[in-house]
């Protein structure tokens, strides 16, 4: 789980300000929606910088205890946090994450996904959707930014919140996607990069492009930070092109690079300027990610990815490095520990 080789000249000049200090911890948190292609980025900032990043894993929002906002609430360590770009302005907005440290760093849009082997439904137009969703026997959607818009805007817009909405449950923590894979749901909605590496679903597709809702996630470094320097070292690491293609692999867009050459910088905290990118529309969208395949279909069953994980933790021991990882949001595995909800 390494940035291919090839782009370590392409990302020397974006980590030599973070190898030039003193190596050191940085603590993250990261929502679902940007952390497979996070926990692949990331071993390739640790060796080059030989800096250790501790991981932990919440939703951009909702009261659930592991939550982002929950857990700057109650005080956690955290140098920097990875959300929705809306959830990260309200941070801001109360004093946990420094004004001007934000940039952004992808587009996200959402997905339906079904239980592997069950009949597939038709979800190609809204009239289509609006069907699935009249037909399924139970649907679920995130506490965090899809379900937000699912249960408030989606289901309103096609004229079908009064049918659906008793038949519908949020899911507070984890991913929607091992809902569906139990049987505990016919249908999820979910960010298309959080579904995609769960094992036994079929992803169907993104929603339509005359209803889909697309999210920026974005990186802010709090005000709390115990490591400013090290935790700008790594966001421009996660904003840079050198990390294009594995966040195209995970089912997100990549920021264009005249965007990255525009906005991406990191300001210093407490710096005026705020960095905002407009989100292309679904339309733009739809294309792209109905060609995305899950993970599981391309490489990946449940033992292959424990294995995966296992094989990080190893490049990480051969670095003298220690990072938190997770094969779901909400459950943190250590090199040496078991995974814990």
């Amino acid at each position: 789980m390494r940035v291919c080789r090839t782009t370590l000249g392409a990302i020397a000049c974006v980590l030599l300000l973070a190898t030039a200090a003193r190596a050191d911890d940085v603590r993250v948190i990261t929502s679902g929606a940007f952390t497979a292609a996070y926990l692949e980025i990331v071993p390739e900032f640790e060796r080059t910088t030989k800096h250790t990043v501790t991981t932990g894993f919440g939703a951009s929002m909702g009261n659930a205890p592991d939550s982002i906002p929950s857990r700057l609430q109650r005080g956690e360590a955290v140098d920097v946090v990875i959300m929705a770009d809306t959830a990260l302005e309200n941070l801001i907005n109360q004093g946990k994450v420094a004004a001007g440290s934000r940039v952004d760093l992808v587009r996200s849009s959402i997905g339906v996904a079904i239980r592997a082997g069950a009949p597939r439904p038709d979800i190609s137009s809204v009239d289509a959707l609006r069907r699935a969703l009249l037909n399924a026997k139970s649907i679920a959607y995130s506490a965090s930014a899809s379900g937000v818009y699912v249960s408030t805007e989606l289901f309103q817009r096609l004229g079908i919140a009064d049918q659906v909405t008793a038949k519908s449950r949020q899911i507070d923590s984890g991913p929607v996607g091992a809902v569906v894979a139990r049987g505990d749901a016919e249908i999820g909605f979910q960010q298309i990069s959080e579904l995609l590496p769960v094992p036994g679903i079929d992803y169907l597709g993104p929603l339509p492009a005359d209803v889909q809702k697309v999210t920026v996630f974005s990186a802010g470094i709090t005000t709390s930070a115990a490591n400013p320097e090290v935790a700008r070292a790594l966001i421009r690491f996660l904003a840079s092109p050198a990390v294009v293609p594995v966040i195209r692999k995970s089912g997100l867009e990549p920021l264009t690079p005249e965007q990255q050459n525009e906005h991406h910088a990191v300001q210093e905290p407490g710096a005026a300027a705020q960095v905002r990118r407009a989100a292309r529309s679904g339309k733009d969208l739809e294309q792209d990610l109905r060609g995305v395949e899950p993970r599981d279909r391309r490489q990946e069953t449940a033992g292959a990815r424990q294995t995966e994980v296992d094989g990080e933790a190893e490049i990480r021991d051969d670095t003298q490095t220690h990072v938190e990882v997770a094969t779901v949001p909400g459950a943190t595995r250590t090199r040496t520990g078991r995974h814990q909800r």
